[in-house]
């Protein structure tokens, strides 16, 4: 069977002309009617790539239908702790890699076995709602404010909370002094960006505000080129970090962790989900010696890990 890099690579290959899209709609923020046109086109094209890559070649043995957040996917995690498990199981996991919103809503038709997202009360619901069960502790990294490294907003100097860093963007950027770029698609971190203006009493609107409906990769870009702040989970930004010119303008309290979980889609609402290969995927996952590949993932690249392991076998060895 094809191994989940060489699926990788298989969607990899669109890398070039997606380039030239993001380019393309980058630009399409200084137009707002066509705007609004484009933006509608790549939220059905962008789905269609990204599930038509991580399908590859179907191969033999049995199939596990991973819906997970565009961050695990595109900082490269799956790509290392993916494939000792499909070599040792011969189970091919085929990854939907679509924002926490859209892999809860897959979870909940009954179209993936097992869903790996980050909105803990989204988590909550779809167990409460018994379309999940047998949810755990996977991981957890930060949310960080990124901006460009002219700061028109004062984030970095006023050295104050995401709260306040907000508040300093929607004010700056009513002015037209700045921009905020919103990934807008229902994913984790769009409903903590959310979360995260309600607290600061602000309902974002206007042309300071813009909206991607994309996933943190793409959304990274068109802040980058824009010069615009957003919100990002800190293993996509660490991952990507070299070929953008955004910083890191607020990262620090509470409010932006970011932890991630893992839940098998139940077989009684979904007769023909794969639970007992959904229980040996989170087995794996949770386990030691696959909790010390997350801990270790991306240290030697960038100085710290993308990730920080949190399972309850995790933590109880500490």
């Amino acid at each position: 069977m094809g191994s989940y890099q060489e699926r990788r690579r298989t969607a990899t290959a669109i890398g070039p002309w997606l380039r030239g899209v993001l380019r393309w709609r980058a630009e399409a923020f200084r137009l707002p009617l066509e705007w609004h046109v484009r933006k509608n086109v790549l939220r059905l094209l962008l789905p269609l790539l990204l599930i038509g890559g991580a399908v590859g070649c179907e191969g033999d043995g049995p199939t596990l239908v991973l819906a997970t957040t565009t961050s695990t996917a595109d900082s490269r995690l799956l790509e290392v702790i993916l494939p000792p498990f499909e070599e040792a199981s011969g189970v091919r996991v085929k990854v939907l890699a679509v924002g926490t919103g859209q892999a809860l809503a897959l979870g909940e038709q009954g179209d993936a076995d097992i869903v790996l997202v980050h909105a803990r009360a989204r988590e909550d619901e779809f167990v409460a709602s018994g379309h999940g069960v047998d949810r755990r502790d996977l991981m957890y990294n930060r949310f960080v404010i990124l901006g460009p490294p002219e700061d028109p907003a004062g984030i970095a100097a006023a050295a104050e909370g995401a709260i306040q860093a907000l508040q300093r963007i929607a004010r700056v950027g009513g002015a037209g002094g700045a921009a905020f770029v919103s990934r807008a698609d229902g994913s984790g971190t769009h409903l903590k960006e959310r979360q995260l203006w309600e607290e600061a009493g602000i309902s974002p609107q206007g042309d300071w505000y813009r909206e991607t409906g994309q996933g943190m990769g793409n959304t990274l870009t068109i802040a980058n080129e824009m010069g615009a702040y957003t919100l990002s989970d800190q293993g996509t930004y660490l991952s990507r970090r070299e070929g953008l010119d955004l910083f890191v303008m607020s990262s620090g309290g509470a409010l932006l962790l970011n932890p991630y979980g893992i839940i098998a889609v139940n077989p009684a609402l979904h007769p023909r989900v794969e639970r007992d290969l959904a229980e040996k995927l989170i087995e794996y996952l949770t386990s030691h010696q696959t909790q010390e590949r997350i801990a270790a993932f991306g240290r030697d690249l960038y100085g710290e890990p993308l990730f920080y392991p949190d399972s309850e076998a995790w933590r109880a060895e500490q």
